[in-house]
């Protein structure tokens, strides 16, 4: 027993000192990008979220415009009957927004994703992380990610 724990241990203390020879020698692959500030000074990602905007105020908008008309309807049965249409077609309204607004985000993740990938291989990085984790080292990724998103040599993935 002790035999296999003294084995065990000598292979514990291989590993830590093999991990950590390698570990030294990848740290040189190791880059970073701070995400919000490549999607703040990407376009794309200006005018998507410009656009969820705009159709969030189409929605607000037209939430107002019904609430005028619905202060107009002097019967009560009209009143529900206009509530009840109101709501349905809020709901398909609101729907559709969020579909649009996720398409938008999963798109700028998309590209922003597709573009740090291209940049780390061009740079030889093995590994990309988000720069909260990174305490020291490691090559920062984020402007060279912006300008390549906004180079016309970028293709957005589909």
């Amino acid at each position: 027993m002790k035999k296999s724990l003294k084995i065990m241990f000598a292979a514990a203390a291989a590993l830590m000192v093999f991990g950590t020879v390698n570990c030294k020698a990848d740290a040189q692959t190791i880059g970073y990008v701070n995400y919000k500030t490549v999607e703040s000074n990407y376009e794309y990602a200006k005018n998507a979220y410009k656009e969820i905007d705009t159709k969030y105020l189409e929605l607000q908008q037209y939430l107002m415009d019904k609430e005028k008309q619905y202060k107009n309807i002097d019967s009560p049965i009209n009143k529900k009957n206009f509530e009840d249409q109101v709501q349905k077609d809020f709901k398909a309204k609101n729907d559709e927004f969020t579909k649009f607004k996720m398409k938008k985000a999963e798109e700028v993740e998309r590209n922003i994703l597709q573009a740090t990938k291209t940049v780390a291989a061009d740079k030889k990085i093995d590994v990309v992380l988000d720069y909260r984790v990174i305490f020291t080292g490691g090559t920062d990724l984020s402007q060279d990610v912006i300008n390549y998103l906004n180079s016309p040599g970028f293709k957005p993935a589909k």
